[in-house]
């Protein structure tokens, strides 16, 4: 199980869980999903699979660690059918723990293998790439770091901000400590302990670079363009910059769908899977507020994005990538949690 100090901070979440859902259990014509996505794209998927089906979705939305260690606690009496998340290490830990279905090849051939679960148990829906949000005035071009590990050296103390209990931090660890070894994982994050400002999440982290509060700070790229749509062009007084040569500071993450080996509605949670894999969900994906990058080859992202092939973040399979358990204990050991 993921180290619990990581998530004592969004821990709360779990305690409007039940408030969240809809109900317990699903019916034969009702599932329930675990949502560690984004609510507003989540909410339309679901709707338009209901429109479609005529199966309903009990929705419960929450941090998607917590989320994952809910169903760890609940085991085979957890009443989720599907568990929708933002980053691979969650679903890895909890098909490690046995606690997912394989799914039917009819919904992972749809997307390519590497961005699957080794063992057929989960899906890819979304990519997302991390990147430096920065703010042009307090830095230039010739100042922006090549590769995320001079993030620790002395010349950014106090110029860098991070977020490191939102989710989408140890998935960063798991990437250097996967390329680079444990030890650099623990070096980048002392020198981040005496570096950088701390948030509660992204979306802080954006903001504060935007306001010019902090030069320069580590986020998933969407989160700056879901700020551009909420303030406007002419509010937005900082840039993004995707780290080069494939540096793991430009990762690309995946998001997934898994169904659980508990549930009792496995067809109806299989049928909602495949929809969000299916083109009119991966449109629907593409064309929603989250800005990230649908995981369907053929189906082209927002056009506001650019294309991952201009960026060439860097890759790593979902096997090296992990569970997240090194990352989240050295997260702590850090004392950044």
């Amino acid at each position: 199980m993921r180290a619990r100090p990581l998530t004592a901070a969004l821990s709360v979440l779990v305690l409007g869980l039940a408030l969240a859902g809809c109900g317990g259990a699903g019916s034969a014509n009702t599932i329930v999903l675990y949502n560690g996505q984004h609510p507003q794209l989540t909410d339309a998927l679901v709707q338009a699979f209901t429109r479609q089906t005529g199966i309903h979705v009990s929705i419960r939305t929450g941090d998607g660690i917590v989320l994952a260690d809910q169903i760890l606690q609940e085991g085979s009496d957890s009443p989720a059918d599907v568990y929708l998340t933002e980053n691979s290490p969650e679903l890895m830990n909890l098909e490690a723990h046995g606690l997912l279905a394989k799914l039917p090849d009819t919904i992972l051939d749809q997307i390519p293998a590497r961005e699957d679960s080794p063992l057929g148990e989960w899906v890819g829906v979304a990519l997302r790439v991390s990147v430096l949000a920065y703010d042009p005035a307090r830095l230039s071009a010739s100042q922006l770091p090549t590769s995320v590990l001079q993030l620790a050296e002395p010349q950014w103390k106090g110029k860098i901000a991070i977020a490191p209990t939102d989710s989408d931090f140890p998935p960063l660890v798991g990437a250097i400590i996967a390329r680079y070894g444990i030890s650099a994982g623990e070096h980048w994050l002392a020198g981040l302990k005496q570096n950088a400002q701390t948030y509660q999440d992204h979306e802080g982290v954006v903001a504060a670079v935007n306001r010019g509060d902090v030069a320069a700070g580590i986020i998933n790229q969407y989160y700056w363009y879901r700020l551009r749509v909420e303030v406007g062009n002419g509010a937005i007084h900082s840039k993004l910059h995707y780290f080069p040569n494939h540096d793991v500071g430009s990762i690309e993450n995946i998001s997934g769908a898994a169904v659980l080996s508990s549930s009792h509605n496995r067809q109806a949670a299989q049928a909602f899977v495949r929809f969000i894999v299916s083109p009119a969900g991966q449109r629907i994906l593409a064309g929603s507020y989250d800005f990230e990058y649908p995981a369907r080859p053929g189906i082209a992202p927002n056009p506001a994005l650019p294309s991952l092939s201009s960026i060439a973040p860097a890759t790593l399979s979902v096997t090296a990538l992990g569970t997240d358990q090194t990352a989240a204990r050295l997260v702590e050991q850090a004392g950044l949690a």
